[in-house]
């Protein structure tokens, strides 16, 4: 059997996994997640957006794996880095961090041909308390929308769990973009929505591994794509921050994959 198609699919194209691929899909998540641990004291105000994706980009080849980004579709990097009203793929460069600024870098591995796909919210230097209430409501979402998962739960559960959230504390979810499943593939199906009505879409089966990751912003949920035609930003200027984890459906709820060996997933650690 090709190795890329083992366990079988869904009537919604949505791959089963074995027991045994968890623990490959652990591993990798776990070197993606010690990867953005190491990388927190490298954000201060005065780097630059491309000093920490060579930082990225050096710790996976010291790991002995693979970037899945360097080479997918043309990308040149080995993380996406978005900074304040940036939404995501953003483009490491020579964008110099400012004392304030929030940034969230996403950065996804191949270990033994299982994808680690992961994103988390830095910030450099003092944390502004607009700011902060914004990254708390993102990451709270993000662990609402885990604790929904659960066989027999649909994946409008998890969307709606994220967006009934996130609405009530007067911000917006962007629904632009998703999350999606994963495995030995870097994108597969489901898309998974972080929006929706409770009982909608597919049903969640054990085996079933994706990421969930929410782009809350400030003002409204409208995105717009640059001319590069990677970096989406708020229509509206406003703040925008994401979490992403990727995770294992089990009989009795999730497994995060990419939880922070440091225990440094929030910046707000102390």
């Amino acid at each position: 059997m090709d190795e890329t198609n083992r366990g079988r699919l869904t009537k919604d194209g949505i791959r089963i996994h074995d027991q045994d691929d968890f623990g490959g899909m652990a591993r990798a998540g776990a070197l993606a997640a010690s990867i953005l641990d190491d990388l927190a004291p490298l954000v201060v105000p005065g780097t630059t957006t491309g000093a920490l994706d060579r930082a990225i980009e050096e710790a996976v080849e010291a790991a002995g794996a693979t970037s899945a980004t360097i080479g997918y579709k043309g990308y040149r990097h080995a993380s996406c880095i978005s900074v304040n009203h940036v939404v995501c793929h953003g483009i490491p460069g020579d964008k110099v961090l400012k004392d304030g600024d929030i940034l969230n870098v996403d950065v996804t591995v191949i270990v033994d041909g299982w994808y680690g796909d992961t994103s988390r919210m830095f910030v450099a230097g003092k944390l502004s308390r607009k700011s902060e209430r914004l990254l708390d409501v993102t990451h709270d979402a993000l662990m609402l929308g885990i604790e929904a998962v659960k066989p027999g739960a649909t994946f409008g559960d998890i969307g709606h769990a994220i967006q009934s959230y996130v609405e009530a504390q007067r911000m917006s979810v962007v629904r632009d973009f998703c999350g999606h499943g994963l495995g030995r593939v870097f994108h597969a199906p489901p898309n998974v929505l972080h929006y929706g009505r409770p009982g909608t879409g597919a049903r969640l089966e054990e085996g079933m591994f994706f990421t969930i990751e929410p782009m809350v912003n400030l003002g409204r949920p409208e995105t717009k794509v640059l001319a590069d035609d990677w970096t989406a930003v708020t229509r509206d200027k406003s703040l925008s921050a994401q979490f992403e984890h990727s995770v294992g459906v089990r009989a009795d709820g999730a497994e995060i994959f990419t939880l922070s060996p440091k225990g440094l997933f929030h910046p707000t650690y102390t």
